[in-house]
């Protein structure tokens, strides 16, 4: 039988959340806005295109697949460090 989390440790798994969240969030507003209003600014080439139309065009749809894949990837383990993973069925 799974015993239930006590306070703390349910505390200290919503900290290292807040932490993935926030530091995820602070790159997808770079990502976003930063190098959108920097975009005529970053006028070199990257992969045979200007880094600004291939941010726009996939560059900031890879980053965005990438931070849900880390997140996923975190809270994973987070769960599994504090005993919070779902049952198997």
């Amino acid at each position: 039988m799974k015993q239930t989390p006590t306070v703390e440790t349910l505390r200290r798994y919503w900290r290292i959340n807040l932490r993935w969240i926030s530091g995820l969030m602070l790159v997808w507003f770079v990502v976003s806005f930063v190098l959108v209003f920097f975009a005529r600014d970053l006028n070199f080439q990257f992969m045979g295109w200007p880094f600004s139309f291939w941010m726009a065009a996939q560059g900031s749809l890879l980053i965005y697949l990438l931070l849900v894949v880390i997140y996923a990837w975190a809270m994973h383990r987070a769960d599994v460090a504090h005993g919070l993973q779902e049952p198997e069925d």
